[in-house]
C-alpha cells in the first residue's frame, strides 16, 4: 500500500474568484436552457396556455430547493457543493450517490450539447463537417476553463447576457406587435389569444400534465449556482442574491416570453420541432430571424456545455477530496483549477463527436438518455431536501443562527417532495418517458455496486476521515469567531 493513502496531504483549496456579477449571470444561465428557445413549441402544443401555470409552479417549487441548498451551503463555508453537505449530513454513501449522479447528468447533457452545437453550426454553414464545430467547442471551452475560474465566470457572463438580450428583444417586439394591432393569418395579435382558443386548459387535465412532463427538463441546471460555492467571492452576500432572484427570472424569462408568444400567435399554431422565437421574429418581418435565433441557440448550447465542463470537473474534484473518486482528480493546477478533472470531462465530451456519425437513430437515443439525466436531476434535488431535513434535526443551533433560512421550513420540504412524486407520475403517461424512467434504476444499481466495493477501501476511509476533520476544524473556527464577536 502506498504511504500517501495512510498520511494524506492537506487538501488543496479552490480560489474565490467569482464576483457577484458572475454568480448572478451563472444563476440566470442555469435557469434559461435551450429548451426555452427550441423546446417551448412542443410544450405549448401539448398544454396550451396552461403552460404558463406549469412554468410558474415548477419555478415556485424549485425556489424552495434552492433556498434549502443556500442555507446548507452557508451553514459551513467549507462545503464545496451540495454533494459535500449530503456526505456530511446523510453519510458518505449520500455524497457518493449525489456527486456521481450529478456528474452523470451533466456529462450526458454536455454530450447532447456538443451534438446540438454541431447541428446548429451546420445550419449556419452547411458545408462544414460535423466534427469540426464539435472538436472546436471542446477545445475552446477546455482552454477557457484551464486558465482560471474567473475566465469561466466571464465566459458564462457573456453567454447568459446573449440569452437575456434575445428574450428581452422577443418581449419588446411582441409587445409592439400587440399594441400596434398587428395581424397574422391566424388573427390579430392580442392578449385575448390566451383564452379565446379553448380557454387556458384546452387539452384538459392530461394536457396540463403533459406540460409538466416536458417543462421540468427546461429547469435542469438551476442548481448550478450551488457548485460555485467554493469559488464565490463573499458567498454570504452573493449566493443569497442569486437564489432570491430565481422567482423574478422565472416570471420574466419563461412566463413573460410565453405570454408574449401565445398572444402574438394563438397556441394552436405552435408545433414540436419548430422554434416559436424564429416564428415570431419572422412574422415581425425580420428576415434574418432564423440566422439570429440559430446563433442565440448556438451560444445557449455553448453555455450549457461550458456549465457542464465546469460543474463535472468541480464535482469530481470534490468526490476525490472525500475519497469517492481517484486521488489524481483531487489535484489543482498552479492556477487553482482542477486540471485532471477538467481533462476527464472533455475526454468524455469527445464521445459526442463520435456519436454524431453513429447513425440516424442517434437523435431518438439521446432524447431518451437526456430524459434519464433529467430524472436523475430530480434525484439530486431530492437529496438536497433530504439533507436539509437532517440538518434541521441534528444542527438546530446552526439553523437558528442562519441569516438565510429556507421559508416554509420542514412542511415546505414535504410539499416539494409531493410535487416531485407528481412529476415522476407524469413521466409514466407517455411511452418514451416511461421507458426512460424504467431504465434509470440501472444507473443506481451500477452506483450501488461501485459503492459496495469502494466503501471498505483504506484509501477511501482515510480521505473521508480527512474531509470530516476539515469540516470539524472549520466549525470550530466559526464557533471561536462567534464567541469573540457576539
Amino acid at each position: 500500500m502506498k504511504t500517501q493513502t495512510e498520511n494524506p496531504a492537506p487538501a488543496p483549496h479552490l480560489e474565490r474568484q467569482l464576483s457577484n456579477r458572475h454568480i448572478q449571470l451563472i444563476a440566470i444561465g442555469g435557469a434559461i436552457g435551450t429548451g426555452l428557445f427550441m423546446g417551448s413549441g412542443k410544450t405549448i402544443s401539448a398544454a396550451g396556455p396552461s403552460v404558463i401555470f406549469v412554468y410558474m409552479i415548477i419555478g415556485f417549487m424549485l425556489f424552495f430547493v434552492m433556498r434549502a441548498m443556500g442555507e446548507l451551503l452557508l451553514s459551513n463555508l467549507n462545503y464545496k457543493s451540495f454533494s459535500d453537505f449530503a456526505a456530511d449530513l446523510l453519510g458518505p454513501w449520500a455524497g457518493f450517490f449525489t456527486g456521481w449522479t450529478y456528474w452523470f447528468c451533466w456529462v450526458i447533457t454536455g454530450i447532447a450539447d456538443v451534438i446540438a452545437i454541431a447541428g446548429y453550426s451546420q445550419e449556419l454553414w452547411p458545408a462544414l463537417p460535423l466534427w469540426i464545430p464539435g472538436l472546436a467547442t471542446i477545445a475552446i471551452l477546455l482552454l477557457l476553463n484551464l486558465t482560471t475560474v474567473k475566465a469561466f465566470g466571464e465566459t458564462e457572463f457573456w453567454f447568459a447576457l446573449i440569452k437575456i438580450i434575445a428574450i428581452a428583444a422577443l418581449i419588446v417586439v411582441g409587445l409592439f406587435m400587440i399594441f400596434s394591432g398587428f395581424s397574422t393569418d391566424a388573427g390579430p395579435a392580442s392578449f385575448t389569444n390566451l383564452w379565446s382558443h379553448g380557454g387556458f386548459f384546452p387539452n384538459e387535465f392530461m394536457g396540463f400534465v403533459a406540460g409538466f412532463q416536458i417543462a421540468v427538463f427546461a429547469f435542469v441546471g438551476i442548481e448550478l449556482v450551488g457548485t460555485t460555492a467554493a469559488e464565490a467571492k463573499d458567498p454570504e452576500k452573493n449566493l443569497p442574491r442569486a437564489i432570491n432572484s430565481i422567482p423574478v427570472r422565472v416570471l420574466l424569462f419563461y412566463v413573460g416570453a410565453l405570454i408574449i408568444l401565445m398572444s402574438v400567435t394563438p397556441w394552436t399554431e405552435f408545433s414540436a420541432g419548430h422554434s416559436p422565437f424564429i416564428a415570431m421574429f419572422s412574422l415581425a418581418g425580420l428576415g434574418a430571424a432564423a440566422t439570429v435565433v440559430n446563433l442565440v441557440v448556438l451560444t445557449s448550447a455553448m453555455s450549457s456545455a461550458n456549465s457542464g465542463i465546469y460543474s463535472t470537473s468541480r464535482m469530481v474534484y470534490g468526490l476525490a477530496q472525500e475519497g469517492d473518486a481517484p486521488a489524481v482528480f483531487g489535484a489543482l493546477s498552479g492556477r487553482k483549477v482542477p486540471r485532471n478533472a477538467l481533462f476527464l470531462s472533455c475526454v468524455l465530451l469527445l464521445s459526442g463527436v463520435v456519436l454524431m456519425y453513429a447513425g440516424q437513430d442517434i437523435g431518438k437515443a439521446f432524447e431518451m438518455v437526456t430524459t434519464v439525466a433529467a430524472v436523475c436531476f430530480v434525484f439530486v434535488w431530492s437529496m438536497i431536501l433530504a439533507s436539509y431535513l437532517v440538518f434541521r434535526t441534528r444542527r438546530p443551533q446552526l439553523h437558528a443562527a442562519s441569516k438565510f433560512k429556507m421559508p416554509g421550513g420542514i412542511p415546505m420540504v414535504w410539499v416539494v417532495f409531493a410535487f416531485f412524486a407528481f412529476v415522476l407520475w407524469t413521466l409514466t403517461t407517455q411511452p418514451d418517458t416511461l421507458l426512460a424512467l424504467l431504465v434509470t434504476p440501472v444507473w443506481f444499481i451500477l452506483l450501488g455496486t461501485a459503492w459496495s466495493v469502494l466503501r471498505r477501501r483504506p484509501a477511501h476511509l482515510s480521505r473521508y476521515a480527512a474531509f470530516q476533520a476539515e469540516l470539524a476544524e472549520d466549525k470550530e473556527q466559526e464557533a471561536i469567531s462567534a464567541g469573540r464577536h457576539p
